[in-house]
């Protein structure tokens, strides 16, 4: 008896232990890829398209230090192209940017009280050597004073959907390096935020708008008025660029922040085989919590490594895709009473190559029904692409990835005599259907 009883026992414990064992198996896993990433804060996008391909902490707003250069940049880039500004126009230096350019426990390169620099001097020197004192001179030249360009920094972050930022200057330099001199209605200890996310958003915008920005954003090395006495060697702080000290492949841009009160913060772009990656770092650190310049590359190679190895840019949907459940859209008053529909270009964006088979297309008709005459390409809706399962981030727009659906061939409109045979049948189809839903409600 006792044997049996221990055979019982022996017997109901199996299915504890296997879930015990089961238990201890990682599930496969839906959750966000860890990175082991040593920041307060990290985005990675898909520069072509905006897909966020990874994010940490994304939507705090944080410090951004010299990343707020892009934004300088960008204003400047709009005014050349409206031909507001020229790049051989002549800034004359003011009190405010010759005090500014002395300090060289800033980034800066120093100019002359009574000296005179063409606007791509300036650019350059922001650009290459973060230079403070010139973005101010940007600043000026574009608006006529700092507090002015304010107006215009915050009316560029709305068009672009920035959220959560604040600007108090044209630098990312904390006001207090401001000698009393920061843009009024500014505190006098005020600094720069933004989400990585928005971050990101303005890169995205920055080098789709104007792409040309990368020519001056990978120059390594460069003499500030090289043949003058005032020459003045500006290295890069971007030290992921080819020749410098953390080079990494196919780093040609963006823009470096440092500050105590934001940490070493980097916004990089890389590109391999065609793919073009956009990267965000906020206050990142080493292993020992010490923020460096090397912690921010560090974590920056991070990023690109996961996003250049684990993703690819892979076609979703084929061109003339057809929705099985949904081939054609009705048709008033044509030859035809339907027309046939179908996705028009195919969408492609990068993921992970084992996750393709979770993306499903969606159809979002705008037109239930068409009258004719009805043209070959006329959009009737469109087509939106949807995880079934796990994470996904979206895109850095919000927007997310659409395409058209359009008709695939032309429906004529019918003859005179059609549509009036057409009408009659429409009349005594609708009167005859009235009567059997008059008929059915009486039983």
């Amino acid at each position: 008896m006792k044997k049996t009883m221990n055979t019982v026992i022996r017997l109901l414990l199996i299915p504890v232990l296997l879930f015990s064992v089961l238990a201890g198996i990682p599930a496969k896993a839906n959750a966000e890829t860890d990175l082991g990433l040593h920041v307060d804060a990290a985005i990675l996008i898909d520069a072509d398209s905006g897909k966020i391909l990874y994010e940490q902490n994304a939507d705090t707003s944080l410090g951004i230090a010299s990343m707020t250069k892009m934004m300088t940049e960008y204003l400047l880039l709009d005014a050349i192209d409206a031909g507001t500004v020229k790049w051989d126009q002549e800034y004359h230096v003011t009190d405010y940017t010759y005090k500014m350019s002395q300090d060289r426990a800033l980034s800066n390169v120093p100019l002359r009280r009574d000296g005179s620099y063409t606007i791509r001097e300036l650019y350059e020197a922001m650009a290459i050597y973060s230079a403070n004192a010139a973005t101010v001179a940007i600043a000026e030249t574009i608006a006529g004073t700092e507090t002015e360009f304010l107006k215009l920094m915050n009316k560029k972050a709305e068009e672009l959907g920035l959220t959560d930022y604040k600007f108090v200057n044209s630098s990312g330099l904390n006001n207090a390096n401001l000698f009393g001199m920061h843009p009024a209605g500014t505190g006098p200890n005020d600094e720069n935020v933004m989400p990585a996310k928005s971050v990101a958003k303005l890169a995205y915008h920055l080098l789709k708008d104007h792409p040309d920005v990368l020519k001056t954003s990978k120059i390594a090395k460069k003499t500030f008025r090289e043949g003058t006495e005032d020459a003045i060697k500006m290295e890069n702080w971007n030290f992921m660029l080819p020749g410098l000290v953390y080079k990494y492949e196919g780093v040609d841009g963006l823009k470096t922040g440092t500050t105590d009160f934001a940490g070493h913060c980097f916004t990089g772009t890389a590109v391999r085989n065609g793919t073009r990656l956009i990267s965000v770092v906020m206050k990142a650190v080493d292993a020992n919590g010490e923020g460096s310049y090397k912690a921010r590359f560090d974590e920056t190679a991070k990023l690109f490594n996961y996003g250049f190895s684990q993703f690819s840019k892979q076609e979703i949907i084929p061109a003339n895709y057809k929705f099985k459940d949904q081939e054609t859209v009705k048709v008033t008053k044509g030859k035809e009473k339907n027309v046939a529909i179908a996705v028009k270009e195919p969408v492609s964006f990068m993921i992970k190559s084992s996750e393709k088979d979770l993306y499903k297309p969606k159809l979002v008709l705008d037109k239930k029904s068409l009258e004719a005459e009805v043209k070959k390409d006329t959009v009737v809706g469109k087509v939106v692409i949807e995880r079934s399962e796990g994470t996904d981030h979206g895109f850095i727009d919000g927007k997310g990835l659409k395409a058209d659906v359009v008709t695939t061939e032309a429906v004529e409109r019918a003859s005179g005599i059609s549509l009036f045979f057409q009408g009659i049948g429409s009349f005594f189809g609708n009167l005859w259907s009235s009567i059997t839903d008059f008929v059915g409600g009486l039983f």
